[in-house]
Order: C-alpha cells, then structure tokens, then sequence
C-alpha cells in the first residue's frame, strides 16, 4: 500500500492520463487506487467513463451505483440522479429492461422530490422518447424531444442538446420531414466534431446519425460523418466502445467507393477481440462481409456472412435475398422480399427491399409484379432529396421499360441513374447502370454506342473484381460452342430475350403459347449455362448470336 504522498502522485498521473484520454491505462490505473482505497466520488466518476469508454460493463455499472449512494447520502440528489438515470440506460441498452427502469425510477423519485425545474427531467424524457419512436409514434416523439432540447438550451447542457436533437432528428426522419432531420443531425454532429460534449455521448451521436444517414440513403453525409468518426476513434487508440460500429461504418462507405478490399477488412476488424463484445456491430459486420463476398462472385463465403449475422439477430434481407438471385434461385428471393415487404412499412426500409424485387421480378416475367414495385419506390423517392435513392428509382424504371421493350423510353431514367452514381463515387451501381444502358442501345439498332458502355461497364467490373457480373458480361461459365448447340428456335428466342422482350410478349410475337416460350428459355439458359436473362443477354452479345 503506498504512503499518501505515493497515492496523490500516482492520483495525479491517473487523473493526466484520463485528461489525454488514454482510457485503458487511465482504467487501469483508477481500478487499481480504487481496489488498494476508495476513490472518492470526482476520481470514482473518471473510474466509470473510463470503463464505459473501453467496454467494462462489469465495472461501469457497480460503479455507478457506488456513485448513486454515494451523493444520495451526502444530500446531493440531482447528482445522484444523473448517475441512476445512466445506470437505467446503459442496462436498457444492454437488454435488462426491468432493472433499468427500476434505475430509471430511481431518478425519476429523486427528481420528484426536488420539486423544482431541473435538467434531469430533459434526460429522463430520453426513455419515453426512444420507446415512441420504437413504437412510430413519431409525432408524440417529436413533441418531447423539443421539449428535451429546451431543457437542454435552458440548462446549458450541451449532452443533453446532442442527445435530444438526435432523438428529434430520428422522428423527422419517421414523419417524412427529411430536410429538418438533417438540420438537426447536423448541429448535433457539429457539437460531436467540435469536442463540445462528453466522450460518451459524441460516441453515442456519432453512430446514431451515421446509421439514420445510411438508412435514408444521404450517402454524402453518411461518408463526411464516418470520416469524422474515424478521425475521432483514430485520435483515441485505447478506446474500445464505439469501435466496432466505426469499422462497420468505414466497411459500408468503402464498399460504396468500390474500395472492396479494405471495406472486408475494416468489416472483419469489427469481429475480433474486445470489439467483438458488440454483438449488434458484430452481426452488422458479418452482414457487409455477406455484402462484399456476394459481389465478387464469392457465393460460399457469402452465404456463410449472411448466416452468421443471422445467427446474431439481424436480418439477412434484402442481401440474402440478392444472393439466392445470383444463384439462380430467384422464385426463393421473390418471396422472401414479398415477406418482408408485407412485416415493413417504414418507407425508406421499403425501398431498400423494393430495389432489388424489381430486378428479380423481372428475371421471373412478373412484369406487373415489377411494375407495380418500381412504382412504389418512385413515389418514395419523389417524397425525399436523396439522390442515391432517386438513382436506385430511375435504374429501376429504366430496367422495367427496357423489359416493356420500350428502349428509348428506359434510356432517359438509366442515363440520370448512371451520372448521379458517377458523381457519388459509386462505381458499382454506376457500371449496372451502363450496363443496362448498353442493352437499350443494341435494342435501339445502336451497336457502337451497345459496345461503349458494354466496355465501360466490363472495366469498372474488373477494376472492382466483380467476379459474378463479368462472368455474366464474358459468358465465362458457358461452355465454347453452346451456341452452335441451340436449336434455330433457341436462337430466335434468345434474340427476342435480349431485347428486353419477355416471354409472353415473345409468345406473342411467334405465336406460340407462353408455356412453350417458358421451355425453350430454360432450355437456353441450361446450354449457355446461365441462370438470368441479363446473363443470357450478355452472352448473346459477346458470343455475336445477335
């Protein structure tokens, strides 16, 4: 046991190193004066954000309620009560919900006895605030997270300001109000960036606001705001809290810039050691890995990401199901889309689930199925500014008209699709996109302008290593001579399919029935060895059968 001088010093050098926010030594250290002598309650409060900071829920939490009794005793209540309120809400957060409202009560009882306004009521709005809008009752949420931000402005509580804000950001974004979401989004990440609120709370602002970016498709802001949070994390390499979800969120906008590889790194980091103890960022992380696999042509390895963020409780959809499409199951992708879709009503989830049906009903021939869905997501993407959710829109009318066999008309919406990727730095979508502009080309009789974006699109795929769509574009898997194997019926069809014709407009136009169009295209697809129509049609083109 040290002498008290020894103590002091070594007091001071926990309190510096807490003050350069080296949270593991500064944890360390305040654990180890604690264990040899109590703390008191200014050195105890560094003890518990230094174990929330670097994952130690074992001793935040009992440190907590340490500091709890602590002021309680000493007549302190509103000090006392802040600390019972984040007890309640880390245990919320970590699924404890009786005892967290227990805790939650706790404060609740001490500010009662207050009797007077005080800030504390701002953060005890925070619980009714989050359970409403988990339930949409975004309106009702709305109204007490203004109510919250004014105590928060009142007091001069700039955590309470952030957290507040957020939470009112979060039920804009419900009631459609997308505009003023990002308003408020921004002036709580501003607050975030500046260093104007505690450790804690930036990281908790930071990974809530990424996620509503990401979720209604603001790319830009998803991309500055996760560069922001990386220079935050970077700047702190003790800290552990936080860090999983940064690396999911690096892994979502790497992916999105076509930089593959680092995004699977950054997503396989959010696995190992003490970040794999966030189980929500785990399964997230496993999703992109799912992701990436799936568009570079690794099917296996795909389907073991999905079922492990699965495994974890987060739903595999709509990428699970974009794989099942890949393999040529798209009847198993239909339905698990048309499931979803029948359990979801918030519109930008929608749309995230609408997007990829499009393309499989029209793999399927349900063109009114397709129809009816590109409709749908246009009118979302009419109600938002979001211009990656207005291109995912235009690709998907675009594709529907060329499957109409309305070629000139597909041109107009794949051309806005294709310069919007373009200028968001997303090379993928952006060579899908000329790629289908590559199809409505040749249907129009322009075959150079066919060869153009055919070769655009085949270099963005290479660069990306996008093993599967090359594969479709150079007809890799078919075997060398199936075309000369087709019959002179095969061909006529297969022509007709690369139109963008379907089967009962083929039907129609040889006068046969749909069910015998329906067997030849199977027979096609078994001797080129496809299992698409745009795989067909990418090989007729390149084997010159059109």
């Amino acid at each position: 046991m040290p002498d008290a001088s020894e103590r002091r010093a070594v007091l001071q050098a926990a309190r510096e190193i807490y003050a350069r926010h080296r949270w593991s030594r500064a944890f360390e250290a305040l654990q180890r004066l604690d264990q040899q002598e109590a703390l008191e309650a200014p050195d105890l409060e560094k003890l518990a954000w230094a174990a929330a900071l670097v994952g130690q829920d074992d001793v935040l939490l009992p440190t907590l309620e340490r500091l709890y009794h602590l002021y309680r005793d000493h007549g302190e209540r509103l000090t006392a009560a802040r600390h019972a309120f984040w007890h309640g809400f880390r245990l919320m957060g970590l699924g404890e919900v009786a005892r967290g409202a227990a805790w939650i009560g706790r404060c609740r009882e001490l500010v009662d006895e207050h009797g007077e306004e005080c800030v504390e009521q701002g953060y005890l709005l925070l619980v009714p605030i989050r359970k409403r809008l988990a339930s949409g009752d975004s309106e009702s949420a709305a109204e007490m997270a203004a109510r919250a931000t004014a105590m928060g402005k009142r007091f001069s509580d700039p955590d309470l300001l952030a957290l507040s804000r957020t939470l009112e950001g979060r039920a804009f974004l419900q009631l459609g109000r997308i505009e003023q979401a990002m308003a408020l989004f921004d002036e709580s990440m501003l607050a975030a960036a500046s260093g104007e609120i505690s450790p804690i709370v930036t990281g908790i602002v930071y990974c809530a606001v990424i996620t509503c970016c990401q979720q209604v498709f603001a790319l830009e802001r998803a991309r500055e705001w996760t560069e922001a949070l990386t220079q935050w994390c970077e700047a702190q390499p003790e800290l552990v809290t936080f860090q999983g979800s940064c690396q999911v969120h690096r892994s979502e906008i790497l992916q999105l810039s076509g930089e593959w590889e680092k995004a699977l790194a950054h997503a396989q980091r959010a696995c190992c050691g003490d970040l794999a103890a966030d189980r929500d960022a785990v399964a997230d992380a496993h999703y992109m890995q799912g992701e990436i696999y799936r568009l570079r042509g690794e099917l296996t390895e795909a389907e073991q990401a999905y079922l492990k963020s699965s495994q974890l409780g987060r739903d595999p959809h709509p990428g699970l199901a974009q794989l099942r499409a890949a393999q040529g199951r798209h009847r198993v992708a239909f339905q698990a889309l048309k499931r979803l879709l029948g359990e979801t009503t918030e519109p930008f989830a929608r749309a995230r689930l609408l997007s990829p049906l499009v393309e499989i009903c029209l793999e399927l021939d349900a063109l009114a199925e397709a129809g009816a869905a590109a409709t749908e997501l246009d009118r979302i993407a009419s109600d938002c500014e979001s211009e990656a959710l207005g291109a995912m829109s235009a690709h998907a009318r675009g594709l529907w008209l060329l499957f109409q066999g309305d070629a000139q008309g597909a041109l107009g919406p794949l051309r806005r699709a294709f310069y919007v990727w373009q200028r968001l730095g997303a090379p993928y979508p952006q060579a899908r996109s000329q790629l289908a502009l590559s199809r409505a080309c040749r249907a129009l009789g322009d075959s150079e302008g066919a060869h153009l974006c055919l070769e655009a699109a085949r270099a963005l795929f290479e660069k990306l290593g996008a093993a599967h769509d090359l594969a479709a574009i150079e007809g890799r898997s078919a075997t060398k001579d199936a075309g000369q194997s087709l019959t002179t019926r095969e061909l006529q069809v297969l022509r007709l399919v690369s139109t963008g014709k379907t089967n009962r407009m083929i039907a129609e136009e040889l006068e046969l029935s749909e069910k015998t169009i329906d067997r030849h295209v199977s027979n096609i697809f078994q001797k080129i060895d496809v299992n698409s129509r745009a795989a067909a049609t990418a090989y007729a083109y390149e084997h010159a059968l059109v």
